[in-house]
């Protein structure tokens, strides 16, 4: 018996999404390649300003700028990144262990630095960024961690506020005592209305006799 076409059909095996590069290096990448973007637009920006005061061509000194801190902004983030990742991740290091990884990164940014604007370059682009790395992230070592495990206090419990916090049950207790207050009013207003309504069904006393 003639077997059908659906039956000769051999099953396609089913398309695997696949990446170029592992997770890992993508979760380095991306972010790396945003810090540099951001970088060299400000590059740009202070290439062109700076080519405008030294009445050169602007737009040279804005490309070469923006270049420049692209390399150092990528190639700072992604080394530091790369080297907290192998020492562990953010969590198992310590305060001199990231000043280690900033001083690295800062001389491998230094080093790629020096490579886009010249060979003679490249040791003091080492020297210079590796200081600045390792005495940026002691400076941010320094500044306090804000603790979010305490609730933050509302602007409206400070004592310079014009307005009180209140309570649920201090709430209640005010609209209980304005609801007595309206109650109140609304017996006033009741009583002079049945006042009003007395003194018009009463007749009108007569005139004194001359």
């Amino acid at each position: 018996m003639a077997q059908t076409s659906s039956d000769q059909e051999a099953p396609r095996p089913q398309r695997r999404d696949r990446t170029p590069l592992p997770p890992e290096v993508m979760d380095i990448l991306v972010p790396s390649l945003k810090v540099g973007s951001a970088a060299g637009a400000l590059g740009l920006f202070t290439g062109a300003a700076a080519g405008i005061v030294r009445s050169n061509t602007p737009l040279l000194f804005s490309l070469a700028s923006g270049i420049q801190w692209f390399t150092l902004g990528s190639s700072f983030y992604a080394s530091r990144r790369i080297v907290i990742t192998a020492w562990g991740g953010d969590s198992k290091l310590t305060p001199a262990d990231t000043v280690k990884a900033s001083a690295l990164a800062g001389g491998f940014s230094g080093f790629a630095g020096g490579l886009v604007r010249g060979p003679k370059n490249i040791v003091p682009g080492v020297i210079m960024f590796t200081l600045f790395g390792a005495a940026g992230q002691m400076v941010a070592n320094s500044m306090p961690a804000k603790d979010t495990s305490k609730p933050k206090a509302s602007w409206l419990a400070s004592k310079w506020s014009p307005v009180t916090p209140l309570s649920d049950e201090q709430y209640e207790k005010m609209l209980e005592e304005k609801i007595l207050k309206f109650e109140v009013e609304i017996a006033l207003i009741d009583d002079n209305i049945a006042a009003l309504r007395q003194s018009a069904s009463l007749p009108e006393p007569s005139e004194r006799k001359s």
